[in-house]
């Protein structure tokens, strides 16, 4: 799995970014382009932006640490149409180019502040993560979308 921190691997996710347009239809899913962009913007937001989110409840954060972290911090990869957490679906058509251009940004970001900075970091919905599972749910989330427009 790629690293995220490493900036070889991050400019490696800008050029498969790069590569999108406007048109580029997803080989699976119901997301647009510029949704895809959006959503996978919203796991950075959580960390670096996290007044535009509510944080789940108790109860809601104990079913997610027990039953959903392990699948997104985990090495295994998403499968085809997984899936979306209510909190992660993008409604409506977005603009493209500022989408790209947000995530690229965030992904720059991530990568200049390094594993260090992440290394037991609290994650909005499962609790401290270790460097290696903020690496792994940046990764396969990126990775699967991706993927999923073709790039």
């Amino acid at each position: 799995m790629e690293n995220v921190f490493d900036a070889k691997d991050a400019q490696n996710y800008i050029d498969r970014i790069n590569n999108l347009v406007e048109d580029t239809h997803g080989l699976w899913g119901k997301m647009t382009v510029d949704q895809m962009l959006a959503h996978c913007s919203i796991t950075y937001e959580m960390v670096f932006e996290p007044e535009k989110h509510k944080k789940p409840g108790a109860i809601a954060k104990f079913i997610l640490k027990t039953f959903v972290k392990p699948k997104v911090v985990g090495e295994k990869a998403y499968p085809r149409d997984s899936p979306t957490a209510p909190q992660f679906l993008v409604s409506g058509r977005k603009n493209f180019h500022e989408e790209k251009t947000r995530l690229i940004g965030f992904i720059q970001k991530t990568q200049q502040l390094g594993a260090d900075a992440f290394d037991g970091k609290e994650s909005f919905s499962f609790g401290k993560l270790n460097a290696q599972e903020w690496n792994n749910m940046f990764a396969k989330h990126l990775n699967h979308h991706l993927a999923q427009f073709g790039v």
